[in-house]
C-alpha cells in the first residue's frame, strides 16, 4: 500500500462538516472524563511493570489493531517503557556507523538501535517511526475514552538528530541537499548544544502516543496522525501532561515512540530533535467516554487543551476552535456565542506541527478561568 493510499484511509476519519454545531454528547464526553481526573498517581512514579524496545516488542512504520499485543495490563497500570528514536535507523549505515561519524563511540549507542536495524522489517510506503507496543488495556471496547499520563521521562543517550533536507518541512525548496545533523546534549545542565553556541534547553515529549486506528484500515502510516492520536508532535505533552484517546478496538491497543527531546511549535524542517527516551506513562479506561469525542484532547495542571486536525491548516483551526467553544461552554456554562468570544479574546490557538499530511492546531485555554476545576492528578 502507498504512503498516498495510507493517508488518503487516514483522512477519511478527519474531515468534520464546517458548520457542525455542538452537541450534548460532546459536552457530556467532557463531564465523563473530567469526573474521574482525580485518580491519583502512583507515589514516586513507581512503575508496576517495564517494557523495552526490542524486536520483539516494537514495529516500524505503521499502526494496526491485527498486531499481537505484548503486554496486557489493567485500567491504573504504570508502564515503564523505552522508547526508540528512528534516526540513526533510516539510513544505508548501522547506526554504530551512522553515529560514529560524528564521534559517537560504538558503547554510547544503544543495543536495542543495533537489535532493530538488524532484525526489524519496515514495510515500503509506511511511516519511518519504530513504535514500542501495542499493549492492551483489560476491559477497553470500542466506545471508550483512554486516558495517558505523563509522569516521568528520562534521556536515554546524550545525542540527537534533526534531519531536513530536499522537501522536507514548510520550505520544500529551501536546502537542497539531504543535511542530517547529529546534536550532542548536555544532560547534566539539560541543554542541547545546537549550531552557533546557542544552548537550547531540553524539553522532552513523546511524539506519538496513540491506540489502535479503527480495524477497517487495517493498516495505517505512522505518518499522519488522525482520530487514534498518533504523530501529534504535540510539545505540551511532557511530563506532568494528560492525553486522552478514544477507543476502536477491544484492548484499545496503545503504541508509542517518536522521542523528542525538543522541538518548537511548527516544526517547521520536518524534525524535532529525535532523541531516545524512557517513558513513565500510566493507563486510566473511562467506560463509555469516547463516544461522542471527535479525536484526542489533552490537558496538564494548569491548561486545557483542543486539539484540531485536518490536511488543511485552516480546517484544522476551524476545528481546534469549535472544541474550545464546546469546552467553555462545559465548564463554564456559557451560551455559544458567549463562548465563541471568550475563545477570541482569552484562548491562544497554536501551531504544533505543520509538516505531516495531516497538521495540528490547538486552542490553550487556561484552568483559571473557570470557577471549579476537578482535582487534577490527586497527589500532584
Amino acid at each position: 500500500m502507498s504512503q498516498l493510499a495510507i493517508s488518503m484511509l487516514a483522512m477519511s476519519f478527519l474531515r468534520l462538516p464546517a458548520a457542525r454545531s455542538c452537541t450534548l454528547a460532546a459536552l457530556a464526553a467532557f463531564a465523563l472524563i473530567s469526573s474521574a481526573a482525580a485518580q491519583p498517581a502512583p507515589a514516586d512514579n513507581k512503575p508496576d511493570v517495564t517494557l523495552g524496545s526490542t524486536p520483539d516488542t516494537v514495529i516500524w512504520g505503521y499502526l494496526s489493531a491485527r498486531v499481537p499485543p505484548v503486554l496486557r495490563i489493567k485500567s491504573g497500570t504504570t508502564v515503564r517503557i523505552d522508547t526508540m528514536s528512528h534516526q540513526g535507523l533510516v539510513t544505508r549505515d548501522d547506526p554504530v556507523t551512522y553515529f560514529g561519524k560524528a564521534g559517537i563511540k560504538p558503547e554510547e549507542v544503544l543495543q536495542d538501535a543495533k537489535d532493530i536495524y538488524a532484525k526489524v522489517p519496515r514495510g515500503k510506503g509506511l511511516g519511518v517511526h519504530v513504535l514500542t507496543g501495542p499493549i492492551w488495556i483489560e476491559n477497553a471496547l470500542p466506545g471508550d475514552a483512554l486516558e495517558v499520563r505523563v509522569l516521568d521521562l528520562q534521556f536515554r543517550v546524550p545525542y540527537g538528530v534533526n534531519n531536513t533536507g530536499p522537501g522536507s518541512g514548510v520550505l520544500p525548496d529551501l536546502v537542497p541537499t539531504p543535511s542530517p545533523r547529529i546534536i550532542k546534549t548536555d544532560l547534566q545542565r539539560k541543554v542541547a548544544l545546537l549550531p552557533g553556541g546557542i544552548e537550547l534547553p531540553l524539553s522532552p515529549f513523546l511524539g506519538i502516543m496513540a491506540v489502535a486506528p479503527p480495524s477497517d484500515l487495517i493498516i495505517v502510516s505512522s505518518g499522519p496522525p488522525g482520530k487514534w492520536a498518533g504523530n501529534l508532535d504535540l510539545k505540551t505533552l511532557g511530563v506532568g501532561s494528560t492525553l486522552y484517546i478514544p477507543v476502536f478496538n477491544d484492548g484499545a491497543l496503545f503504541y508509542t515512540g517518536d522521542p523528542h527531546g525538543v522541538q518548537a511549535d511548527g516544526e517547521v524542517d520536518g524534525g524535532a530533535l529525535e532523541q531516545s527516551l524512557t517513558a513513565t506513562l500510566q493507563f486510566i479506561l473511562h467506560k463509555g467516554a469516547g463516544k461522542a469525542m471527535r479525536g484526542p484532547r489533552a490537558e496538564d495542571a494548569t491548561n486545557y487543551y483542543t486539539l484540531g486536525l485536518d490536511v488543511d491548516l485552516n480546517v484544522a483551526m476551524k476545528n481546534a476552535v469549535r472544541e474550545a467553544v464546546e469546552l467553555l461552554q462545559e465548564k463554564a456554562g456559557v451560551t455559544a456565542a458567549e463562548a465563541y468570544a471568550i475563545a477570541s479574546m482569552g484562548v491562544d490557538f497554536r501551531v504544533a506541527e505543520a509538516v505531516d499530511s495531516v497538521q495540528l492546531i490547538y486552542g490553550v485555554v487556561p484552568k483559571k478561568f473557570f470557577k471549579q476545576n476537578p482535582a487534577y492528578w490527586t497527589n500532584k
